[in-house]
């Protein structure tokens, strides 16, 4: 099995937790390590528009970072930012992340899942997934979509040949 690591930034949206309490952030950076890849950053910010523009743009801007994964502010909350915050960067959207977590979160938490405006994109050639930020929502991301295509094995395409910065 060949493989080839990503350089990926966790950030969890939240105005209630710390990072010590954050099990959702925790369970990506903790499984995208044991999957092979590089954690490049962790952290935890408010869920503020301009705070979350800025951090992810300097994510965006770095040769480091290929992948970005953002737990959080995806919502109906007035609190929830990212998709106004975020879809503005992208160069491309990524559709059908968003319709394929719903159709997975709905055999899950049924109609619920109306409420989830996960989303994805590129921007500069880095690949950003916003995901809902309780840790069960990770995860079904994480296994049934992300992981998949953050791995050069997944045929016939895969994200890996799209994040051509150099590691």
């Amino acid at each position: 099995m060949s493989h080839e690591p990503l350089n990926i930034a966790v950030l969890t949206l939240s105005d209630r937790r710390t990072l010590a309490e954050d099990s959702s952030g925790q369970y990506l950076a903790e499984t995208l390590v044991s999957a092979g890849h590089r954690l490049g950053d962790r952290q935890l910010i408010a869920s503020d528009r301009y705070q979350l523009r800025a951090l992810v743009s300097q994510w965006i801007a770095d040769a480091a970072i290929q992948v970005v994964l953002i737990n959080g502010g995806t919502g109906f909350h007035p609190r929830d930012c990212a998709p106004d915050a975020l879809k503005p960067l992208f160069d491309r959207p990524v559709e059908g992340f968003g319709e394929l977590f719903r159709h997975l979160s709905f055999n899950e938490i049924g109609t619920s899942s109306l409420q989830s405006n996960a989303f994805a994109g590129l921007a500069n050639d880095t690949l950003i997934f916003c995901m809902p930020g309780s840790t069960n929502a990770c995860r079904t991301a994480w296994e049934q979509l992300i992981g998949p295509q953050l791995s050069i094995d997944t045929k016939p395409c895969n994200f890996v040949t799209k994040v051509s910065k150099s590691n």
